[in-house]
């Protein structure tokens, strides 16, 4: 079986000559996004609140491959101004990649303890900024005739419980505006998708989190961010060019486990 190490092997450079726009690029999941579809031949605008750290990976990466605008994903005239700079910086846009996103408050979940004003940040970062790249990347994508629209979701797209009622507001909000710009951008040869992640190991806490029973389903092994740019760019390249509104659900089984009622003898850590 080909793991994610195989799939990122850049002997076959899956993004070459292509351009894309990853917002939340600066650290994280969106910083590994840019170094490897800058390895796959992509050239890449990092769009950031976070300046310095999306200025040093565009020094890592080079002035040829990558390119940074300050971009709030909530502020239509920051997201309207990156793809305008995306176009003018690099000629086109071939993939959007709408990744940047917060959690909120996550140590008070129930909806007595849920400020309108925390629930409205995460809903503008996670949706509305999905929603404004997905609308201006379209907005070039389609005189061009094609294009590739990746958001990033969450396994909290699919069920309740797993996150506050901001974030999992938000991740359902994301999979319904990716299922309906799929819909209506896909007469235009735009594909859109998104992907959703269960929980990324990014330090010894989530990786200890995911030790404990029930918490994960596929025994051995842990989602690391290299997994979930896998996916993505799969989504980027020609090689999905068939696949367009689905959710691409990178949880180890654990969305369709019930470890409390199971013909099994489940034994999850």
């Amino acid at each position: 079986m080909a793991t994610s190490s195989s799939l990122l092997s850049t002997d076959v450079r899956r993004l070459e000559g292509k351009v894309a726009i990853i917002t939340g690029g600066a650290r994280g999941m969106g910083a590994c996004a840019a170094r490897i579809f800058c390895k796959h031949g992509a050239k890449v605008l990092i769009a950031d609140i976070q300046d310095d750290l999306a200025k040093s990976v565009c020094n890592e990466l080079g002035p040829e491959s990558a390119f940074f605008v300050h971009c709030d994903v909530a502020k239509e005239e920051d997201v309207e101004n990156a793809v305008d700079t995306a176009i003018s910086h690099f000629g086109k846009l071939d993939i959007m990649f709408n990744n940047a996103g917060i959690i909120g408050p996550i140590f008070r979940p129930g909806i007595q303890d849920s400020s309108v004003s925390e629930f409205q940040q995460v809903l503008n970062v996670n949706l509305v900024g999905a929603f404004l790249g997905t609308k201006h990347a379209a907005r070039v994508m389609i005189p061009a005739g094609r294009g590739s629209i990746i958001n990033t979701a969450s396994i909290a797209s699919t069920f309740g419980g797993a996150a506050s009622y901001a974030y999992t507001s938000s991740k359902h909000g994301v999979l319904g505006l990716t299922r309906n710009a799929a819909v209506e951008l896909g007469q235009y040869g735009i594909r859109v998708n998104c992907v959703s992640p269960y929980m990324v190991v990014y330090d010894e806490v989530t990786r200890n989190m995911l030790k404990k029973p029930g918490v994960a389903n596929l025994k051995g092994e842990i989602l690391e961010p290299e997994d979930v740019v896998a996916m993505a760019l799969f989504l980027a390249s020609d090689e999905s060019k068939y696949v367009s509104g689905q959710n691409m659900i990178l949880d180890g089984g654990f969305t369709v486990t019930n470890s409390g009622f199971s013909i099994f003898n489940l034994n999850l850590t």
